[in-house]
């Protein structure tokens, strides 16, 4: 696997690509690839023909007592396993390639970064909005992706990319489960035997709450139900169960097409993130 680790080289070998009338794709990462990851180099493959992967655990979107210096970073595993993929090219920068001395600058929402994991881990969006518009400007993809299971973060991509008139488009990855249906996640392997095999009642218990929603006007009891469902399956805490509208990711009322199941458990000091879509 190509690797790359300064802006300039990226950008040198994105403006070879483009003189040969390649189109760009962009993967953004934190390492530590499971097949979610994976699968997002493969729906990808089918947009362009280039594929950038970045690998960057970005300390900006970590908050205080979160898990930065423990989150995992297995670079040569990573590579590895995307060989047997469409990627053509691993991004790995440093941190002080990334934010040189005297940096300054962030990009900051308002609203849609504010709540459900806005109030809950304050400045993270920022971190994220910073990040991702640093990641697009260095190298100009066509196409980036990022998987629907971190739901909220990918409506906050949308919604920078429309403000900002960066000329890529956003596609949103299909979220991937593992065999009893917990969403992949690179957290998963922080779980004991004991919670892994609780965290498996996380998209039953959502699956239950979209079937109810469809004939049921009570969304805010629905919330509750599946909050205390969580709690009696053994997860140690809710942030959040809320029906929200897809794009805005404002609580609904009552159900409409675009509604959307968000929810985060934790599990001790693992927070656990999920969502669905519900139809009508």
């Amino acid at each position: 696997m190509n690797i790359v680790r300064t802006i300039a080289d990226l950008r040198q070998q994105v403006a070879l690509w483009r003189t040969d009338g390649h189109s760009i794709g962009l993967v953004p990462t934190m390492g530590a690839l499971h097949k979610g990851h994976l699968s997002l180099v493969d729906e990808i493959s089918a947009h362009t023909s280039k594929i950038i992967v970045s690998i960057f655990v970005n300390p900006t979107q970590f908050g205080e007592n979160e898990d930065l210096d423990a989150y995992p970073r297995q670079e040569a595993e990573d590579c590895k396993k995307l060989d047997a993929t469409a990627a053509s090219l691993v991004f790995a920068p440093s941190v002080s390639e990334m934010y040189g001395t005297g940096h300054k600058t962030r990009v900051t929402l308002d609203g849609i970064s504010e709540i459900l994991e806005g109030a809950s881990r304050p400045g993270h969006f920022d971190g994220v909005a910073t990040i991702v518009s640093k990641l697009l400007l260095q190298s100009l993809p066509d196409v980036a992706i990022f998987g629907e299971k971190d739901y909220q973060q990918l409506a906050v991509i949308r919604q920078i990319v429309r403000d900002l008139n960066i000329p890529v488009k956003i596609l949103g990855g299909t979220l991937v489960r593992e065999d009893d249906g917990l969403a992949y996640s690179s957290r998963n392997a922080y779980l004991n035997p004991t919670e892994r095999k609780i965290a498996g009642h996380f998209n039953r218990i959502l699956s239950k709450l979209v079937q109810a929603a469809t004939t049921s006007s009570d969304l805010r009891t629905l919330e509750t139900q599946a909050s205390e469902a969580l709690l009696k399956a053994g997860f140690t805490a809710v942030d959040y169960v809320q029906v929200v509208d897809r794009v805005s990711l404002e609580t609904l009322d009552s159900l409409s097409a675009t509604a959307r199941v968000v929810a985060v458990a934790r599990l001790g000091t693992i927070r656990l993130l999920d969502n669905m879509e519900i139809g009508i």
